[in-house]
């Protein structure tokens, strides 16, 4: 069974990672049909059939960027947090990404070491479909990770 917590790729995504493992069976020349392709896409995710994960994807659009006010959870820089959207804006120049700020419930501590603290309550990144900021920390983490 699929975990809830991880978000589902959009439609179009989908049948992209079907294209691609057709083709990818093809250049070792185990061709599988289309719909054989989509059947192995929809287990991967966890459903029983492709049906199954479209009617769960649907046709909606790939992120839902929270209203205003909304109440998130997630990570920033590994630390949890709970807090309130206060500004987010789809990027029309790059297609799937949002500028979000947030404003945390309670300061986050940006720093690891024990000797030393700097806390921000207020952060603004940009996010991709997932929630998720592309930047890394140095142990390969995003910065700002949303759950929903």
């Amino acid at each position: 069974m699929r975990p809830l917590s991880t978000p589902l790729p959009s439609l179009d995504t989908l049948k992209d990672q079907a294209k691609r493992l057709r083709a990818r069976f093809a250049d070792e020349m185990q061709p599988v049909s289309h719909s054989r392709a989509l059947e192995l896409i929809a287990a991967q995710y966890g459903f029983r059939d492709w049906n199954t994960l479209h009617a769960a994807v649907g046709n909606r659009p790939p992120f839902d960027p929270w209203m205003l006010g909304s109440r998130v959870r997630g990570s920033y820089l590994g630390q949890p947090f709970d807090a309130e959207v206060i500004g987010v804006q789809a990027l029309t120049t790059q297609p799937g990404r949002y500028r979000m700020t947030l404003h945390f419930d309670t300061p986050v501590d940006v720093v690891t070491f024990d000797s030393f603290s700097a806390f921000r309550q207020r952060v603004s990144c940009t996010v991709d479909e997932t929630g998720r900021t592309l930047e890394k920390t140095s142990n390969g983490r995003p910065h700002l990770e949303l759950e929903w």
